[in-house]
């Protein structure tokens, strides 16, 4: 397989129902753009979930908790309800999205950034848990369509088709940074963002449209 046969998949996929859930999807996030920051701060704590889990329980978690929980309970008590619903690192989440906390506004702080990358890398810096790929998951969700999520299964897939060599074992900046550089060939390729790009191959891989 390779990269042009990847590119083709992904147009046809534009055209077809999937395309739409996509679109409404990428709506979504420009609507939560505008909205405030206790939506901002659920929005992190989702993306902290899901690092080394699941989108999947990571949206369980958040419907379930809410941004006032999020932003209100003890410790304890996050953890105690991170772990009556699977997640297997219920404390150390807790502690990260605790900490989280003494950030101030998130979406003060994000939107002062003049450039979503420049964004990415004070997150990386300053909230414990986040590493670049939830970083920018957590950036897209908000609206921010210029970084690419770099999961298992989108790595697996660029390695299938070709994109790049094999799936590194570890992704340091630097190596996240060249991944992402021929993404951004790929989106350009067939006329997309990152952030939309990534719903597609998450697709392929998954045949779901999460966030």
């Amino acid at each position: 397989m390779s990269a042009s046969m990847l590119a083709e998949r992904i147009q046809e996929l534009e055209r077809s129902p999937v395309g739409e859930e996509v679109r409404r999807r990428v709506v979504e996030f420009k609507a939560l753009s505008s909205r405030g920051a206790q939506e901002w701060f659920s929005e992190l704590c989702f993306c902290i979930l899901t690092a080394n889990s699941s989108a999947s329980l990571g949206l369980s978690i958040q419907r379930g908790v809410g941004a006032e929980g999020f932003l209100a309970w003890p410790r304890e008590k996050l953890g105690e309800r991170f772990a009556q619903m699977g997640h297997q690192y219920a404390k150390r989440r807790a502690e990260f999205i605790v900490e989280a906390r003494g950030l101030g506004n998130i979406k003060e702080v994000v939107t002062r950034f003049g450039d979503e990358r420049q964004a990415r890398e004070w997150l990386v810096e300053h909230v414990r848990g986040l590493g670049y790929k939830e970083a920018s998951h957590f950036l897209r969700n908000v609206g921010y369509m210029n970084v690419a999520i770099l999961d298992r299964h989108v790595l697996r897939l660029l390695a299938e088709h070709g994109v790049i060599a094999e799936v590194p074992k570890t992704l340091t900046r630097r190596r996240y940074l060249e991944i992402e550089k021929r993404l951004e060939a790929l989106a350009k390729a067939v006329g997309l963002s990152l952030g939309e790009l990534d719903l597609y191959l998450w697709y392929m891989r998954t045949r779901k449209v999460l966030k």
